[in-house]
């Protein structure tokens, strides 16, 4: 018997399927066990951004390793259709002011977009019930923005 492969994605249907999504994890190195957590993003056709909130694990494991491993997925339901893009990669945190202000208002337009809930903003630092444009406008998280991609892994099962 003979072992199917998945096929790979090329450039343009993984940049889609970034394009596309909005919910990606990150594999953080830790002290004995990887750690994985879960994180919005937005993309602005070359680099990924994420929010992190000021505290957890998190935060303690990119000041130590900031080099990581992101996925991002999309799938049906009974997974008859089926795609995935993984990247390695190192996260740095976005300092400059204009930058900042850009991508939370990326955040806040992707949001809204997608319809999400507003009860996202508790992942994000803030109450379900404060106005959406608090993203923005105040600064109860850090932007994380993946740089350095040195290996990317696309595949799909179509």
């Amino acid at each position: 018997m003979e072992i199917v492969k998945i096929p790979s994605m090329d450039k343009a249907e993984y940049d889609k399927l970034i394009e596309e999504g909005f919910i990606s994890r990150i594999a953080f190195q830790g002290s004995k066990y990887p750690y994985i957590a879960p994180f919005l993003y937005v993309f602005d056709g070359k680099f990924l951004y994420f929010l992190a909130t000021k505290y957890g694990r998190k935060n303690n494991l990119f000041r130590q390793h900031p080099y990581v491993s992101v996925e991002i997925e999309k799938y049906s339901s009974d997974l008859s259709s089926y795609t995935f893009v993984t990247m390695q990669g190192y996260l740095v945190q976005v300092e400059d002011a204009i930058e900042k202000k850009i991508v939370r208002e990326k955040f806040v337009n992707m949001i809204r977009a997608h319809n999400l809930s507003k009860n996202i903003l508790a992942a994000l630092g803030h109450k379900p019930e404060e106005p959406l444009e608090a993203i923005a406008s105040e600064e109860r998280s850090n932007i994380w923005k993946l740089t350095g991609v040195t290996d990317i892994v696309a595949l799909k099962n179509l």
